[in-house]
């Protein structure tokens, strides 16, 4: 890898830009940058230009389709003449799974997205593998569950005292820390990386209420209280309940044994506890 592009220059571009050796050449797309995946037009200095491209830029908020990677991608060989990149990694999402009952699932699970945003996912997935097939690029996807760190807490809903469900209702949640994610893509990057698809996931077995409890128990706030589902919809935001509706527990053995990934924080429990205090009173992350 000598020369990387990174779409959807974010939090975890920037912690996986600072692992990189010297000596590759990054260039970085991003709207604020002057590029925009929604603009196919100010796209053309992308062609022929990278060996490796690392796509972390999200779909649309609307529609079935993924046109931002349908634009990347045609951006990445211009009139058709550019070579494209040899490695593609893409950070999808463990969402387009959808609802698994609880079950320990992995990658050989085939993709049963029931919300919007994670068939646009899935969209974006098989373009990608169509794409890189048809010219024989690498693609590593990295189904990527919650991304936590410092500051990315869902610190302002403990303290305004949302609900979580009640325990024989709630449903598992699956979670990765922000520098392990960044490791993770760093090594995804690398030539001798195997094509595939990862669960880029730690291994922690844990509901979601759980989860709050573990973070309110580290800062010291109250636990949030528990509730019954059929109360949620009027005490819990739209946007939080949807992720109350599915259960699944991601298998990483794929990501340890044929990726070769050592996991700094192998679950959430190490994660909290060395994330420092002073850092968490004054995040406040979102829900």
């Amino acid at each position: 890898m000598k020369r990387l592009l990174i779409a959807g220059y974010g939090d975890i571009a920037r912690r996986t830009g600072a692992l990189l050796a010297p000596g590759i050449e990054v260039r970085k797309l991003a709207r604020g940058l002057g590029q925009d995946l929604d603009r196919p037009g100010t796209l053309r200095e992308m062609a022929g230009w990278a060996d490796s491209v690392l796509h972390l830029a999200p779909p649309p908020a609307e529609g079935e389709r993924d046109t931002r990677t349908e634009n990347l991608l045609a951006a990445l060989v211009g009139d058709g003449r550019a070579r494209g990149p040899a490695r593609m990694v893409y950070a999808s999402t463990s969402g387009v799974y959808g609802d698994c009952g609880g079950a320990r699932i992995d990658e050989d699970r085939p993709p049963a997205p029931r919300i919007a945003r994670a068939r646009r996912r899935v969209d974006a997935e098989r373009q990608l593998a169509g794409w890189c097939a048809a010219r024989g690029a690498a693609l590593l996807i990295l189904r990527v569950p919650g991304i936590y760190a410092a500051d990315r807490l869902p610190i302002q809903r403990l303290k305004d005292r949302v609900p979580v469900l009640r325990e024989e209702e709630d449903v598992y949640t699956n979670h990765i820390h922000a520098d392990d994610l960044a490791r993770i893509v760093l090594r995804a990057l690398d030539a001798t990386a195997p094509a595939g698809i990862y669960n880029a996931c730690d291994d922690s077995e844990l509901k979601m209420g759980d989860w709050f409890d573990l973070l309110a128990d580290r800062l010291g706030l109250p636990r949030p209280p528990r509730i019954a589902r059929g109360e949620a919809a009027g005490r819990i935001p739209a946007a939080s309940l949807s992720f109350m509706s599915e259960s699944r527990r991601l298998v990483n053995h794929r990501l340890k044994e044929q990726l070769g990934v050592g996991l700094r924080y192998p679950t959430v429990r190490e994660g909290l506890a060395a994330l420092p205090l002073n850092s968490l009173s004054r995040a406040s992350g979102t829900p």
